[in-house]
């Protein structure tokens, strides 16, 4: 099974999706914030603002992504922002943690987001076939 780059996803694998996202999002602001903050008081006094506006901009993407999973874009702006969180290491250390363990948690809700609603249509295909209870 391939991983969706366009396109739109199921109902439950999108749900699953936006939720990891609009998680994530919060995480990548607090790590603008701690990137900020460790410029404003090192040798990086120039790009403090900038990390904080680039990080700050990741985290609005995370919600955006979120909101638009629905859409066929939605599952390609997921992958953008995924992508950025973990090169957002180079800046925050800590954030390839944070970048790892959410980027793993995306593709669980993708891989198991599809079986899950692979087993529900199967269910309700089963359910349709089987006669109704005459009242």
């Amino acid at each position: 099974m391939a991983l969706p780059i366009y396109g739109t996803l199921p109902k439950f694998t999108w749900r699953m999706v936006a939720v990891v996202l609009a998680a994530e999002s919060v995480l990548i602001f607090f790590g603008a914030l701690v990137a900020w903050s460790l410029a404003a008081v090192g040798a990086d006094k120039d790009r403090a603002t900038t990390y904080l506006v680039v990080g700050s901009a990741l985290a609005v993407l995370a919600l955006v992504a979120a909101g638009s999973m629905r859409r066929p874009f939605g599952i390609t702006l997921a992958w953008i922002v995924q992508v950025c969180a973990l090169l957002a290491g180079f800046i925050v250390s800590a954030m390839v943690i944070v970048g790892g363990l959410f980027f793993a948690l995306f593709l669980v809700c993708l891989v198991q987001g599809r079986r899950i609603d692979a087993v529900q249509a199967a269910r309700e295909q089963a359910a349709g076939e089987q006669p109704q209870p005459q009242t």
